[in-house]
């Protein structure tokens, strides 16, 4: 092609996208749709800037408003988690997690987190996996004992493994870290953060999925619950742009300051800086609200999905209690061939592992499970209602085999009706509308 053909067809493509999406109902786990405003703020020219260092403190000049930008930035930050530090430099959850360790740990110590299977995080990960723990940090990782009957955190389980190693006489972690990707429940902070620290260890929190519902105080609040630093990403129940923060106690700045810049971050992306502003504005206004919908959504289309048949995980204990479900479909496909089947009938969500697919051979490609969020749903206006017709849906296409194109113009159909961003100070520009700054 010519260089006006390439030109040409990725903003094809571009538009493409965004109308795809305006007839789709988006259930990805780790997503969620920004404001106009947000989009406004990620256009401006921040994004052409360097900042490196701190507010105030920077290599670069030139930042006169920038720096009050991130400045408010980081008070809104530390109002809604209640914390006494923040920095909005990570770029994302993982670099927020790279941080944690370059500040806490030291190559070959051990931190304790969710396996992969069980809902950790691929930052979690041992290095024979590729993960970043391992492969960055060279971090032993040790895995909390799960139990996927509540899809939790076993504490007696985890408080033995620790005691069995002060008996042998073995190293103990450094870092112990909750959260994780599949966050259903809360995690038992409370129990065993005292535990930990008698042990000598620093805890974590990865708050990348639930940071939306922790600020809109509908989930758990690690902070008042012994974790010394949380880490999040801003773009998952937090609806602003893609990227990290950290919050913290007070105690723990300066370690952490050193560890986002020089340490792991260069020029860490103004403009999403300046679109974490808004997007923390319109959660300090609207955040209890929107929480409040997320998790009754969540919790409306996992009944609906049950009493359709579908193997729901966590019925012991209502299923969820967040933005996420987890399904078991290894008695009808493959994760993957659910999540193809859907895609091309305009529900976009993705494969799983389960807790327990490892044990039974099953890898990523292969898994049992698909996972489902419903925060950019609630994000565009949907409510209980709307779960029941989205369950509907799925029903039809994986149990009842229907037609795809039928079940697909049905979607775009019912998608006519949520075109708007809700839970925002602005919002006369649709979600999905492509905005064309070119001549």
């Amino acid at each position: 092609m010519k260089p006006i053909e390439y030109y040409q067809k990725v903003f094809n493509l571009l538009e493409e996208h965004h109308k795809w999406f305006q007839q789709s109902i988006p259930l990805i786990a780790s997503e969620n749709v920004p404001s106009p405003a947000v989009r406004e703020a990620i256009v401006s020219d921040f994004g052409n800037r360097y900042a490196e260092g701190f507010p105030k403190e920077r290599v670069y000049a030139g930042c006169r408003f920038i720096d009050e930008v991130e400045l408010l930035c980081m008070e809104m930050a530390r109002e809604l988690f209640g914390a006494e530090y923040a920095d909005v430099r990570p770029v994302s959850g993982v670099n927020a997690n790279i941080a944690v360790y370059t500040a806490f740990t030291q190559p070959n110590d051990i931190m304790m987190s969710l396996s992969i299977a069980s809902g950790g995080h691929i930052s979690f990960g041992k290095k024979q996996f590729s993960g970043t723990a391992g492969s960055v940090k060279n971090l032993e990782v040790e895995y909390f004992p799960f139990d996927h009957e509540i899809m939790n955190i076993d504490i007696e389980a985890t408080k033995t493994k620790i005691l069995e190693r002060v008996k042998a006489n073995q190293p103990l972690p450094k870092l112990a870290m909750f959260g994780g990707s599949v966050l259903p429940f809360p995690h038992p902070v409370k129990e065993l953060a005292d535990f930990f620290r008698e042990h000598g260890a620093i805890i974590c929190y990865d708050a990348a999925h639930v940071a939306g519902l922790i600020g809109g105080g509908q989930f758990q609040d690690p902070l008042r619950e012994g974790v010394d630093v949380m880490t999040l990403s801003t773009h998952k129940t937090l609806f602003g742009p893609q990227g990290g923060a950290i919050v913290s106690k007070a105690a723990h700045q300066d370690a952490l300051k050193k560890a986002v810049f020089p340490a792991t971050t260069s020029n860490h992306h103004l403009h999403h800086v300046a679109g974490k502003a808004i997007a923390l504005a319109e959660m300090l206004e609207f955040g209890k609200d929107y929480a409040k919908q997320v998790v009754a959504n969540a919790q409306a289309l996992a009944q609906e999905l049950a009493n359709r048949g579908f193997n729901v995980l966590g019925k012991k204990n209502g299923f969820t209690r967040s933005h996420v479900l987890i399904v078991d479909v290894s008695e009808i496909a493959y994760g993957r061939d659910i999540e193809k089947l859907l895609e091309n009938s305009n529900i976009i969500l993705n494969r799983n592992l389960l807790p327990y697919d490892i044990k039974f051979g099953r890898h990523f490609d292969t898994t049992g499970g698909i996972r489902l969020g419903v925060q950019e749903c609630t994000r565009l206006g949907m409510k209980a209602g709307e779960m029941k017709q989205i369950a509907d849906f799925i029903a039809r296409l994986v149990l009842k085999k229907e037609n795809p194109d039928k079940v697909r113009n049905e979607i775009i159909e019912f998608r006519k009706g949520f075109q708007k961003v809700h839970y925002a100070f602005e919002t006369a520009t649709e979600a999905y509308q492509y905005l064309r700054i070119r001549a």
